[in-house]
This record gives structure tokens, C-alpha cells and sequence, in this order.
């Protein structure tokens, strides 16, 4: 399974792995059994964590081509602000080193 994807299958792995954490807390029904799987949740944990992590990191990773709209639109409405607020000509930036560093 490749980290740099996070397709539906994944997602649907980790949504079943947060599930069976779920249900082996609630089949610990009193606290002294809860309080005794110490070790093993803490090792569900740690897997749903990581799991998460990667979850997180993947769904929000911007390729080039997105971040480099991103950027576009956010100058573009900086320089909207300052033409209704306080002048200034609206001019874009040509794409330099500094602003393809991803590259």
C-alpha cells in the first residue's frame, strides 16, 4: 500500500480500524478490565494514531499544479484588498525560481 495515496479503500481500512477500537473499549465492560488492557489499547491506539496521521497528511497534501493555484488566487486577492482599500495596480507576478521551489 503506497503512503503517497490515500484512496477509498484506505479510508474505509481506517475507519474499521477506529470501529474495532470502539467496540474492544465498550466490550470492557468495568473499569478493572478497561484499566488491564492497558497494553493492548495502547497498541490499537497507536496504530489508529499513525493510521490518522498518514490519513491527515495525505487528504490535506497539495500537489504542485494545486499549490501553485492556491497561490494565484490568494495574490489575486491581496491585490483586490488593496485596490479597494488603498490603491495599488493590479499586477501578477510571472512565475520565478523562488516561487516554483517545489520543483
Amino acid at each position: 500500500m503506497s503512503d503517497d495515496v490515500y484512496g477509498e479503500e484506505r479510508a474505509r481500512q481506517l475507519v474499521r480500524l477506529l470501529r474495532a477500537l470502539a467496540e474492544r473499549i465498550e466490550y470492557l465492560e468495568d473499569d478493572n478490565a478497561l484499566l488491564g488492557a492497558g497494553p493492548e489499547l495502547l497498541e490499537l491506539m497507536g496504530d489508529a494514531r499513525r493510521e490518522l496521521f498518514r490519513y491527515e497528511v495525505r487528504v490535506t497534501f497539495d500537489t504542485p499544479e494545486v499549490a501553485r493555484s492556491r497561490r494565484v488566487v490568494e495574490q489575486a486577492r491581496r491585490q483586490t484588498e488593496e485596490l479597494e482599500f488603498g490603491g495599488g495596480d493590479l499586477v501578477f507576478e510571472e512565475d520565478s525560481e523562488e516561487n516554483n521551489s517545489w520543483q
